[in-house]
Protein backbone atom coordinates (compact mmCIF):
# COMPACT_ATOMS: atom_id res chain seq x y z
CA UNK A 1 0.00 0.00 0.00
CA UNK A 2 3.13 1.99 -0.34
CA UNK A 3 2.17 3.71 -3.87
CA UNK A 4 -1.81 4.03 -3.33
CA UNK A 5 -1.22 7.75 -2.81
CA UNK A 6 1.15 8.55 -5.55
CA UNK A 7 -1.07 6.26 -7.94
CA UNK A 8 -4.28 8.10 -7.07
CA UNK A 9 -2.19 11.80 -7.30
CA UNK A 10 -1.29 10.91 -10.60
CA UNK A 11 -4.43 9.73 -11.96
CA UNK A 12 -6.12 12.62 -10.77
CA UNK A 13 -3.53 14.93 -12.36
CA UNK A 14 -4.18 12.33 -15.69
CA UNK A 15 -8.02 13.31 -14.94
CA UNK A 16 -7.66 17.32 -15.12
CA UNK A 17 -5.66 17.24 -17.57
CA UNK A 18 -8.26 15.73 -19.82
CA UNK A 19 -10.64 17.97 -18.45
CA UNK A 20 -8.51 21.06 -19.12
CA UNK A 21 -7.98 19.70 -22.69
CA UNK A 22 -11.69 19.06 -23.07
CA UNK A 23 -12.54 22.47 -22.06
CA UNK A 24 -10.25 24.18 -24.15
CA UNK A 25 -11.48 21.98 -27.43
CA UNK A 26 -14.94 23.50 -26.31
CA UNK A 27 -16.61 19.77 -25.86
CA UNK A 28 -17.33 20.66 -22.17
CA UNK A 29 -20.01 23.85 -23.28
CA UNK A 30 -21.95 21.39 -25.24
CA UNK A 31 -22.42 19.10 -22.97
CA UNK A 32 -25.43 18.89 -20.13
CA UNK A 33 -24.28 19.94 -15.94
CA UNK A 34 -25.95 16.57 -15.06
CA UNK A 35 -23.85 14.46 -17.86
CA UNK A 36 -20.20 15.99 -16.52
CA UNK A 37 -21.10 15.18 -13.27
CA UNK A 38 -22.42 11.65 -14.17
CA UNK A 39 -18.94 11.27 -15.69
CA UNK A 40 -16.75 12.49 -13.07
CA UNK A 41 -18.40 10.01 -10.69
CA UNK A 42 -17.27 7.36 -13.17
CA UNK A 43 -14.27 8.21 -13.67
CA UNK A 44 -13.29 9.43 -10.37
CA UNK A 45 -14.64 5.26 -9.32
CA UNK A 46 -12.90 3.68 -11.82
CA UNK A 47 -9.29 5.39 -10.79
CA UNK A 48 -10.20 4.58 -7.04
CA UNK A 49 -11.16 0.84 -8.15
CA UNK A 50 -7.96 0.70 -10.26
CA UNK A 51 -5.77 1.90 -7.44
CA UNK A 52 -7.43 -0.67 -4.90
CA UNK A 53 -6.88 -3.79 -7.22
CA UNK A 54 -3.30 -2.55 -8.29
CA UNK A 55 -1.65 -2.65 -4.30
CA UNK A 56 -0.57 -6.11 -3.51
CA UNK A 57 -2.23 -7.80 -0.50
CA UNK A 58 -0.06 -8.30 2.37
CA UNK A 59 0.51 -11.06 4.18
CA UNK A 60 -0.13 -11.13 8.00
CA UNK A 61 2.41 -14.51 9.71
CA UNK A 62 1.43 -15.73 13.03
CA UNK A 63 4.12 -16.16 15.16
Amino acid sequence: MRFIHLYLIGYFVLLIGAGLALWQAGLLQRMSAIWLVIAALIVVGLGVVLAVTSVRPTTITRE
